[in-house]
C-alpha cells in the first residue's frame, strides 16, 4: 500500500486545499494479475472479463491483449467493448434481452450469445432469419441443485436466471428446429463470491459432467461449457481469498478425465470480474470533519457510499487504511482522534451512508486521506451516483 500513499500524498502537495476524492486504479496490477489467471488456466480453458464489475474504458484497453474476450450483460456494454475491438470475442448473458438488443449482439458479432429462455430462443432464431445471420447460442441452465452456497444465488433456488434444468431437454430439441441458431453447448453461473475452492472446482466438474451426459443423449456438437464467474473476494481476510492454484490443478483434472465414448471435452469459459479487477483499485476519500455524539466518534469523508456502495449492499466490513497529509492551510486548531474506535460515514443525506462503523484507529485528523482497497470492481459501476446531485469522484490512474 506504499506506492499508493506516497501517491496520495504527493498528489496532496501539489494540490494543497483541493479536497481530495477519488478512485485510483493500479493499471500494472490489473495487468500483473489478469496475466497470472490467464498463464495459469490449463489447456482447454480459457478467460473473458465480466466487464459489469468495473468498465472503465482504461482497465478494459489494459486487459485486451492479456484475457481471451469480455463478457457483457448489454447492448451498452457490448458497444463499450466494440468502441475498443473490432474483433475481441464478446459472450453476451444475461435475462430479459430485448429484440434490439438481440439484434444489435449479432451485428456486432458477438461470438456467443447465453439464451434464456425458449421464449428467447425462439426470439433469436427469428431476429436471426430477418437478418439473415446464424447465432451461435449457449443454452444458460438454472440447475435444480443442491448447490454450495455463495453470497448471492443464481441456480439451485428459484431465481429469473436461466432455464430451468428440466426443461432443458426440451430447448435442446427446439434448437434442433431452429435454422438459425447453432447449439454450441451451456452456460451455467450458479453463484457469486464463491471462496472455496475445491467446492467450486467439483461445481464446475458437475456442469462438464452434465453437459456431457445432454451431448450424448441428444447427439450435437458440444464445443463450451461456460462456468460462469462467481470466484469470490474476502474482504474481511484477505490473506484467506479463494485458492486459485487448488482451483487450477483440480481444473486440470476435469479437463483430463477421459469422456465417456468418443465425445472429447469441451472447452471450458470462465467470466470473471470481481477476482480480475478487485485487487486494482482503492477508493480515497478526504477527512472533512471529525465529530463525537455521545460516546461515538464519526468522521465524515468527501464521498460516501454514493460512489462506493459496496461495504453497504454486501454488509461487510471493508479494509481501510488511512493516509497522513500533514499540511493544514487553517488558521484553527485541526481537531483528530487516538487509538479509539470511529465510524466512518459519507455526505450523503442519509444515516445509513456508513462505510466503517467502530473501528479502532491509531490516529485520524481533519485533512487526513481514508483508503479503501479492493475497491476495482463493483465500487462505482453499482453506486447510486447522483444521489442528492453530489460531485463525482475523480479517477486516477497508476501503471
Amino acid at each position: 500500500m506504499n506506492h499508493i500513499s506516497d501517491y496520495i500524498q504527493s498528489r496532496k502537495s501539489r494540490h494543497p486545499g483541493e479536497p481530495f476524492n477519488a478512485f485510483i486504479y493500479d493499471l500494472g496490477e490489473l495487468k500483473r494479475n489478469a496475466a497470472r489467471i490467464v498463464a495459469s488456466l490449463p489447456a482447454g480453458a480459457k478467460y473473458f472479463y465480466a466487464i459489469k464489475a468495473n468498465s472503465d474504458k482504461k482497465m478494459i484497453e489494459t486487459l485486451l491483449p492479456i484475457v481471451d474476450g469480455f463478457e457483457v450483460a448489454s447492448l451498452g456494454e457490448a458497444e463499450k467493448v466494440r468502441e475498443i475491438s473490432g474483433s475481441a470475442d464478446i459472450i453476451f448473458g444475461g435475462p430479459g434481452k430485448t429484440d434490439v438488443e438481440i439484434e444489435n449482439a449479432l451485428r456486432l458479432r458477438v461470438s456467443l450469445l447465453h439464451v434464456e429462455s425458449i421464449s428467447e430462443l425462439h426470439r433469436t432464431n427469428w431476429i436471426a432469419d430477418r437478418l439473415g445471420m446464424k447465432a451461435n447460442i449457449l443454452l444458460r441452465v438454472n440447475l435444480r441443485g443442491p448447490l454450495p452456497s455463495g453470497t448471492l444465488q443464481m441456480c439451485g433456488v428459484p431465481s429469473q436466471f436461466g432455464i430451468d434444468e428440466a426443461d432443458i431437454p426440451q430447448a435442446i430439441e427446439i434448437t434442433g428446429s431452429c435454422p438459425n441458431v447453432s447449439l454450441r453447448g451451456f452456460h451455467f453461473h450458479s453463484l457469486s463470491n464463491q471462496l472455496d475452492a475445491p467446492q467450486h472446482a467439483a461445481m464446475v466438474g458437475h456442469y462438464v459432467e452434465r453437459a456431457r451426459k445432454w451431448q450424448t443423449q441428444y447427439g450435437f456438437d458440444l464445443r463450451y461449457v461456460n462456468a460462469g464467474g462467481g470466484i469470490g473476494i474476502n474482504y474481511e481476510k484477505l490473506e484467506a481469498t479463494f485458492d486459485w492454484d487448488t482451483f487450477v490443478r483440480l481444473l486440470g483434472h476435469i479437463i483430463e478425465k477421459e469422456p465417456e465414448g468418443n465425445a472429447r471435452c469441451p472447452e471450458i469459459l470462465f467470466e470473471c470480474g470481481r477476482y480480475t479487477a478487485a485487487s486494482c483499485g482503492y477508493y480515497a476519500a478526504e477527512v472533512l470533519d471529525i465529530k463525537k455524539i455521545g460516546d461515538s466518534s464519526f468522521a465524515v469523508i468527501n464521498g460516501g457510499l454514493h460512489q462506493f456502495l459496496l461495504p453497504g449492499a454486501w454488509k461487510h466490513r471493508h479494509p481501510f487504511f488511512i493516509v497522513p497529509v500533514d499540511g493544514w492551510l487553517y488558521p484553527l486548531s485541526r481537531i483528530e482522534i487516538n487509538d479509539q474506535p470511529v465510524t466512518i460515514v459519507g455526505r450523503m443525506n442519509s444515516p445509513r451512508d456508513i462505510l466503517a462503523r467502530n473501528e479502532n484507529v491509531a490516529r485520524l485528523r481533519i485533512g487526513d486521506v481514508v483508503v479503501f482497497p479492493y475497491a476495482g470492481a463493483y465500487g462505482w459501476s453499482i453506486s447510486a451516483h447522483d444521489f442528492s446531485s453530489l460531485e463525482h469522484p475523480e479517477f486516477l490512474y497508476m501503471s
